[in-house]
Order: structure tokens, then sequence, then C-alpha cells
């Protein structure tokens, strides 16, 4: 029975035309207007050293003040700042007149970072900032776990002592991550959500107030997590080729830069794919209604998740990360692309992995929610 649902899924799912023009076509379509768009903004700009100020007051923790000095050493092969100590109507001054790119104001051991504009600079800027936070957070758990066995010196003089400590970002002194790359992540993040259209197809069929093939399989034998399981394979199937086909072509034809490292990269748009068709399936499960009413609800929720993510606007992103950043930590569309990001920008795969694996917990999550829900359903009357 396993294999006959898969291969009479396979069949059903081929066949409907307007599925697969939006799981495949469209993002085609829609990349290719993001190429002709922003085909004069791309190449425009190159990756340089940065310029940034620090307000110096007795509030810069020793262990950011030696970081910053590392990351700012012209003798230093990762060399990402040009940094001043200046005052705080300075740092202001500097900033209105372009000079620099932000300036950071400690505020309780804090480093708050001051922009003026969004944009590629100013994204490096918190990146590294957030990585030499996680850093410091490390080393000061192992300081507090050093001290229960030995008396150790001064605070000053232990967070001197550390190993130096490197935000490395790849070498991308002759790249640049384009405004239309960014769009081409987003891209991809999106058709991967779009994936839930498929599942949610497929789920739908084995729901009796929605079929006439569910209606069927609600009085029947055959264990509904059989059928669920055979179509989740049926369309990752159908995903991955459709999602590849669209890498492909952005990466070939529209010449989007994914940089060196193409395996880490078709791996997390495999987990993100998964989550879409999780997604799907969830949707389909849950929220009560019409298949219409379903797939409004998918479609908006990738709307508004793209959103976030910056699809609209990169600035949208940095805002939602300042001030509610718990919802980019469970967007789907964001965990992909900040993948991307981290996979660009830096050598370190920690980012990375963190987000790949909140994407496979979500994806669990959702399908262990959804088989629940399902095998609980019934109805009234067929």
């Amino acid at each position: 029975m396993f294999a006959h649902n898969f291969k009479y899924s396979l069949k059903i799912l081929l066949k409907n035309k307007s599925l697969l023009f939006w799981s495949l076509v469209f993002p085609i379509i829609l990349g290719t207007l993001f190429k002709l768009a922003f085909s004069n903004i791309e190449n425009s700009e190159t990756f340089n050293i940065i310029d940034i100020a620090v307000v110096n007051n007795s509030e810069i923790n020793p262990f950011y003040k030696e970081t910053i000095k590392s990351l700012s050493s012209n003798e230093s092969e990762n060399q990402i700042f040009t940094t001043k100590y200046v005052t705080l109507n300075e740092a202001k001054t500097l900033l209105n007149d372009k000079k620099i790119s932000a300036y950071i104001q400690f505020e309780e051991d804090t480093p708050v970072i001051h922009v003026k504009e969004n944009g590629i600079n100013e994204t490096i800027i918190r990146y590294v900032f957030d990585e030499i936070r996680i850093q410091k957070d490390i080393y000061e758990e192992v300081l507090a776990k050093m001290s229960l066995e030995n008396t150790p010196p001064s605070d000053d003089a232990k967070l001197l002592e550390l190993p130096q400590i490197k935000v490395e970002l790849n070498d991308i002194s002759n790249k640049n991550l384009s405004y239309t790359n960014i769009e081409y992540y987003t891209l991809l993040a999106m058709a991967s959500l779009y994936g839930g259209l498929i599942s949610m197809f497929l789920t739908n069929k084995h729901q009796a107030n929605i079929s006439a093939v569910g209606k069927r399989t609600s009085i029947s034998k055959i264990k509904k997590t059989t059928l669920l399981l055979s179509d989740f394979l049926v369309c990752y199937l159908v995903e991955l080729i459709g999602i590849a086909l669209i890498f492909l072509y952005t990466l070939f034809v529209l010449k989007a830069d994914f940089g060196n490292k193409l395996l880490p990269v078709l791996i997390i748009t495999a987990a993100g794919s998964l989550s879409g068709l999780a997604l799907g399936v969830f949707i389909s499960v849950v929220i009560k209604g019409t298949e219409n009413l379903k797939t409004g609800v998918l479609i908006a929720f990738t709307m508004i998740s793209s959103f976030f993510a910056g699809m609209y606007g990169i600035t949208m992103k940095y805002v939602i990360d300042k001030n509610i950043p718990i919802i980019n930590k469970i967007n789907i569309t964001s965990l992909i692309t900040d993948g991307y990001y981290s996979l660009y920008y830096y050598n370190d795969l920690k980012r990375y992995l963190t987000n790949l694996i909140i994407l496979v917990a979500i994806s669990l999550i959702l399908i262990t929610i959804s088989v629940i829900n399902l095998r609980r359903k019934k109805y009234d009357s067929i």
C-alpha cells in the first residue's frame, strides 16, 4: 500500500500544473525580475575596511577593548575595522558626516551599536559584535569554572591573558554580497516555504471534509500514518528536484554568489525545504476550514516571514533582530537566509549549524503534531 500510494501521489502531483507553477516557475520568474530590477546596482561595491568609532569611557570591558584592537590592527590578516576612540559628541558628528559607518557606545558592559543607515557595512558590524559577545560569554563561563579550583588573578588580568579572539570573515575583498544576492537568498528561502503548497495539497486529500478520496480513506483500514509518510516522501522528492532547479538557475543563469561552501548551502536549503513541507502539512491538519482558506494562510505566512527576513528591504530584518529577536530565531525564512549569510561571511560553522539544527527541530515538531492530530481526527458523518 505504501508503494501504491507513493506512485499515485506522484502521478497526481505532476498533473497539477498550477501547483508546479507556484512552487517552481514563479520563483524563477521572480528571480529574473530581481536580476533585471537590480542590474544597475550589481557589483557596485566591494568589501573594504570599515571605519567605526568607539565612545571612550570607563565601562569598556577589557575583553572588548583587546578584541577591537586585534580586529583593527593593520598588521593583522583579520583586520575588519579602522577604529577611533572618541567622545560621544565626536562620535555623533563623525556618524552624521558619514565619516564612519557606526559608533559603539558601551552601557553597563554591553555594546550598543548606533548607525545612520542599513547596508552591508552595518550588517557586518552587527554580526561581528554579536560574535564577540558570544565569545565573551563563553570565556567568562570558563573563567568562572577555573575560579572554583584556584584563586584567579584580577578580572582585567584574566581577560587579557586569554587567547586572542578571532572573528573571522571570508576573504571577500574582490567579491561583493550585492543587494541582488540578498534577494536571491530570500527567494530560495521563500521557494522552500512554497513547497508547503505541495504537501498541503496531498494532505488535504486524506481529509474527509475536504476530499472524496479522504472520505474513502477515513473508512478504510489503511493507517493514516502510512499514507501521510508516503505522501510526505513524494512531496520531498518533488520539492528537492524543484528547489535544485531554482538553485541551479540562480547560480548559473542569474550568477548568484553563494561563496565557496556549496555543499553546506545545499544542505541547509534541503533542511529549509523539509521545514516548508512540514509547515504545509501542519496547516492542512490543524487549521479548520476550506482548502482555499488553508492555502491563503500558508501564502500569508510565507509573505510575512519573507518580509521579516528582509526580502522587501534588509532594514526590516535588523529592526526585528534588534527589537524582537525571538521572531527570526524561529522564522524559517530567516533561519535559511541567515545560514547563507553565515556561510558567506564566516569560516566558523557554529552559527550555520545552529540555524540548521533549529530548522530540523521545527520540522520534527510540526510533523509530530500533524501526525497526532490527523490520527485523532473524527467526523460526524461522511
